[in-house]
């Protein structure tokens, strides 16, 4: 069809296909209309407070990374200085993350958590499976031992790379991963034990010290060593610059490799995760590659391959932009956000918190039990009017009965926003109370292939 003598009104008719090939091609405006224009029930991504996404970028930051959106950076070889930016930004998080001195820093750029995680799976798989091999002991059954509020990759991770799933239960009160339970679930073919430092489910960061300590006290009293793995998709980007005094990270001697998603507290657009070992020898040399045949021989480690620069541009440009003071400043901000939103609903008398520590800006909160012709899912279908989007959801084995409903509250919300969110979740409170509520949780899959939305 010949475009050149329509109207907007006409052109942008056009029909998108759903379920065959287009057969003939639009102007570029009406392109993009169009396809603008089949998103427009989609959420608000500012709005949409289920999600831990970075949604803002400064104007500088967009146009850098338009820039560079055509440059494939796993070319090392025509791409060097690109390539040294993955290199000096790996080191950087390992000064950040309180690496150890004198030892030479490995990690990668990756599509997010979910790659980091699965590579810092192999190398502990690799290591223990090393380990079994050269002590004549048999190593066809490896495990992994995590808590229940464990992100859906470690799920999958166990599965594709056939790892038996050793996943402590919950209780209700208790939503993160602590020592109590490990003696029942941890020995000689864990290949490790996976912490989560700024978990889903609450924000709330397992109980690292005490699961490192113990660990300590079961090789001196097995003579095995388990390594550990801190899962710091949500809080590796927050504990650094609001607690410096804890230890959380490479301060302790388990901790073997640490993830970080870029695209949340990161505050790059998704999607961009880390992955940074204790040192270069936790990463096994049998699962580096190397290829030659995009101009010369250069390493990789990832699951992915070709993959465009504007993410790992952004988060350099992040990096030297903000600084750890830049950093600091936001986060705090972004946290004090959080307690105010937390404080106006639990003193609506409606909610009671299920986080009981502020670490990370995530707000988790449960219905008081008074309050029974309602529930966590009519609140957050109710608050989606005005263009809200709230995660609920009923938490996992063995707490399947506890619903929660929470914000992620994240750096582009300013306190203007935050009291028109407390003000909205309040009178969607007030209107179910008295007109009743009739949604029901979600029918699932079970535990095995669950994990909440992040």
């Amino acid at each position: 069809m010949d475009h050149s003598n329509l109207s907007d009104y006409e052109d942008f008719q056009a029909e998108i296909p759903k379920d065959r090939f287009p057969a003939d091609g639009l102007t570029p405006r009406a392109a993009r209309t169009s396809l603008e224009a089949s998103m427009w029930t989609d959420s608000n991504p500012m709005l949409n407070l289920s999600s831990f996404v970075t949604t803002f970028a400064e104007p500088e930051l967009r146009d850098l990374m338009n820039d560079h959106v055509h440059v494939n950076y796993i070319d090392h070889d025509m791409y060097p200085q690109c390539y040294e930016l993955e290199k000096r930004m790996v080191r950087m998080l390992h000064h950040l993350w309180n690496g150890p001195a004198g030892v030479e820093p490995y990690g990668a750029a990756c599509v997010g958590s979910s790659e980091a995680c699965m590579l810092a799976g192999l190398a502990h798989k690799w290591n223990w499976r090393e380990a079994r091999g050269a002590a004549g002991k048999d190593a066809s059954r490896p495990n992994m031992v995590t808590g229940g509020n464990v992100q859906i990759v470690w799920k999958k991770f166990m599965k594709y790379f056939d790892v038996e799933p050793r996943i402590v239960p919950l209780q209700p009160g208790n939503y993160r991963l602590t020592a109590e339970h490990l003696e029942e679930h941890v020995d000689e073919n864990t290949i490790c034990v996976v912490a989560i430092a700024g978990q889903t489910f609450t924000g709330e960061d397992d109980e690292i010290q005490a699961i490192h300590d113990w660990l300590d006290d079961y090789e001196e009293r097995t003579g095995i060593s388990v390594p550990m793995h801190i899962d710091g998709a949500s809080g590796g980007f927050v504990n650094p610059f609001l607690y410096p005094d804890y230890k959380w990270d490479f301060r302790l001697p388990r901790v073997l490799s640490i993830n970080a998603s870029a695209h949340k507290f990161g505050l790059v657009y998704p999607g961009l995760g880390w992955v940074v070992f204790r040192q270069r020898e936790v990463f096994n040399e049998d699962l580096v590659f190397y290829v030659n045949y995009l101009g010369g021989e250069s390493p990789t480690a990832t699951l992915n391959f070709s993959r465009n620069a504007a993410q790992l541009v952004a988060q350099a440009y992040l990096f030297i932009r903000l600084g750890f003071s830049g950093y600091e400043r936001i986060m705090r901000l972004t946290v004090q956000n959080a307690e105010h939103l937390r404080a106006r609903l639990v003193e609506s008398g409606y909610f009671d918190i299920m986080n009981q520590t502020q670490r990370i800006p995530v707000v988790a909160l449960t219905l008081k039990e008074e309050f029974g012709n309602f529930n966590e899912f009519d609140v957050s279908f109710k608050v989606r009017e005005k263009g809200w989007v709230l995660s609920a959801y009923s938490m996992p084995p063995n707490a399947e009965d506890v619903y929660s409903l929470r914000a992620v509250v994240r750096p582009h919300l300013n306190r203007n926003v935050i009291n028109k969110l407390a003000d909205d979740v309040i009178a969607a409170c007030r209107y179910l109370q008295e007109h009743g509520g009739t949604a029901k949780p979600p029918a699932l899959h079970g535990h095995v292939r669950t994990a909440p939305k992040c």
